[in-house]
């Protein structure tokens, strides 16, 4: 028997742009609350929140200054418990973001631990004596610069990974172990189904603190890893070189395996981490349920042999038991539309897109605004900018001679607004997000007005929004679509990818998914000759046979090729 989450769609929502209910321009938990039947009846299961806590937003929330409250922006913690509530009874599950790596160095924890050496809680953040009248080593934060920051209070630096506004916890202080936890019981306590686990992979470092060897500097590898052109075995090398022993490090799964026992202490909740590594799934059952199979999107295009590869791999490599998960886009990385669209059939590839995920076996997790076709929103303004990783690179580009605008184009490619704006509701002034007179937090993308808006497609059978909502329904009510294992097939095609979900002595699918703008007519050698059609972006007959089965130009074809059970 699969549990829930091994059935669930779920759907990952920014809530700072996902609804705006009281029109100051920032999305709220209410706002959530009122798109539930709009959630309930596009056919997903379970809601994946980003933060909702209280933050200074020097990261837009993953800088947590209070783990048990809401920030006062998105709503109280009683409007947190209506929003949970009323997802429950939309029958769709909610899991959290837990962010362990770090906090903000606004969090009344870091504020005791900066002001004394002999504070109780000194020892709850990494801090170290400095070398050679600099810092303790040469190590990197991932969002530029040096990872150590001189408090000259109380003269020492601490580490932090990410910005110098997020220092890092030192877990290996029970304290901060029972802290944390108290703090995840607080949210399962109330109902909450699981956590996603933010940047699990950071949470140890090397204790010697041994210095990185990269021979690049930090812009040069980012710029190779976001522009294109590098030799990809230098990326890795070089990525390898600088971050090897701030990441990854051997205790991570230790504290996994804790962390999934409070988690068992509830009934039917989970864990996913952000983290593409099948370490962490740990003996199949004992660290991660989840764990993002994010070398699926890690890719400019998506072709059927780069599918194939990463199936192979992937589902290869997974322990016995584990569960795969499968998504191409999150806050963190470009929208599925501009990322795999080739700008020519970027509507067709889009569909694509999203029929891969909901067919590949394992767990689907899509992102808010993909089933309306929303793309990434290039700002031409730094000052609209965010995200501070955007402007770190606009600050350092300009720094190596890049002008202004130039230093901005490179900000806005590689920072994260591009792919964190509003919600496109209708055609209306901002998008529907907020009222016509009101800034919001991020600029809309202009094109909710040419019809990416979901009250332009809701009741239009041929839009993107219609193709989502029939294939999620599609994938409820066919088991083998949810339990099936994977059969590849046809391994030879550079133009279409086909493979059986298959539950053995049971019923069986055939999925074809044509990347190319040609025509095939296949021949497939099954049990079954008569194909049941299911569900097809193209008209077609209710039934084939499968020894010429003619598939139309980027077509996305599922049919019944085995028997019922």
């Amino acid at each position: 028997m699969l549990k829930w989450w091994q059935r669930a769609v779920f759907y990952q929502i920014y809530p700072r742009s996902f609804a705006d209910s009281n029109g100051d321009g920032i999305g709220d938990l209410q706002g959530i609350i009122d798109h539930l039947d709009y959630l309930r009846d596009l056919g997903i299961d379970a809601i994946w929140l980003c933060p909702h806590y209280p933050s200074p937003l020097y990261d837009c929330g993953y800088d947590v200054a209070d783990y048990t409250d809401v920030a006062p922006e998105y709503g109280t913690l009683e409007t947190f418990r209506q929003f949970l509530a009323q997802a429950h009874q939309h029958d769709i599950r909610v899991i959290l973001d837990l962010v362990l790596n770090h906090t903000s160095d606004q969090h009344p924890w870091f504020l005791a631990s900066r002001s004394s050496r002999d504070d109780p809680k000194r020892d709850w953040y990494v801090w170290r004596d400095g070398r050679d009248e600099g810092p303790p080593n040469n190590w990197l934060s991932a969002f530029g610069g040096p990872a150590w920051e001189y408090d000259p209070t109380t003269d020492q630096y601490y580490y932090h990974y990410f910005f110098k506004q997020q220092p890092d916890l030192n877990w290996h202080n029970p304290q901060v172990k029972a802290a944390l936890f108290d703090a995840a019981r607080f949210w399962l306590d109330m109902g909450v189904d699981g956590f996603r686990l933010d940047a699990i992979g950071t949470i140890f470092e090397h204790p010697d603190l041994p210095d990185h060897t990269a021979s690049c500097s930090q812009l040069e590898l980012y710029a190779a890893t976001h522009l294109g052109g590098a030799d990809p075995d230098w990326v890795q090398e070089q990525w390898e070189a600088m971050f090897h022993y701030q990441v990854d490090q051997p205790e991570v799964h230790e504290l996994m395996r804790e962390l999934r026992a409070v988690i068992d202490e509830y009934p039917d909740r989970m864990l996913v981490g952000e983290t593409g590594e099948v370490a962490y799934y740990g003996n199949g059952s004992d660290e991660l349920h989840l764990a993002f199979n994010f070398p699926l999107m890690e890719t400019e295009r998506l072709t059927p042999a780069w599918v194939r590869a990463n199936q192979q791999a992937r589902l290869t490599a997974l322990p016995h038991a584990a569960w795969p998960c499968n998504t191409l886009g999150n806050h963190d990385s470009s929208r599925v539309y501009s990322h795999f669209g080739d700008g020519t059939h970027d509507a067709e590839l889009a569909r694509l897109s999203a029929a891969l995920v909901l067919t590949l076996r394992g767990t689907p997790f899509l992102y808010y605004g993909e089933e309306i076709g929303m793309t990434d929103f290039l700002l031409e303004d730094s000052s609209q900018f965010r995200d501070a990783l955007g402007t770190w690179v606009v600050e350092a580009a300009r720094s190596m001679g890049l002008g202004p605008a130039e230093a901005t184009a490179l900000g806005a490619r590689f920072g994260r607004d591009k792919c964190r704006t509003p919600m496109q509701w209708s055609g209306a002034a901002n998008g529907g997000f907020s009222p016509s007179t009101v800034r919001t937090w991020l600029p809309v993308n202009p094109n909710y007005a040419r019809g990416i808006n979901v009250a332009s497609q809701i009741d239009d059978p041929d839009s993107l929004l219609s193709f989502y909502r029939r294939l999620l329904r599609v994938r409820r009510e066919t088991e083998p679509l949810i339990e099936g294992d994977y059969v590849s097939l046809h391994e030879e095609s550079g133009d279409y990818l086909a493979f059986l979900r298959r539950i053995p002595g049971g019923q069986t699918c055939l999925v074809i998914l044509n990347f190319s703008p040609h025509t095939h007519t296949l021949r497939f050698d099954l049990e079954q000759q008569t194909a049941q059609l299911l569900f097809s972006s193209h008209p077609r007959s209710p039934s084939d046979h499968l020894g010429a089965l003619k598939i139309a130009p980027f077509e996305v074809y599922v049919a019944q090729v085995g028997p019922e059970d």
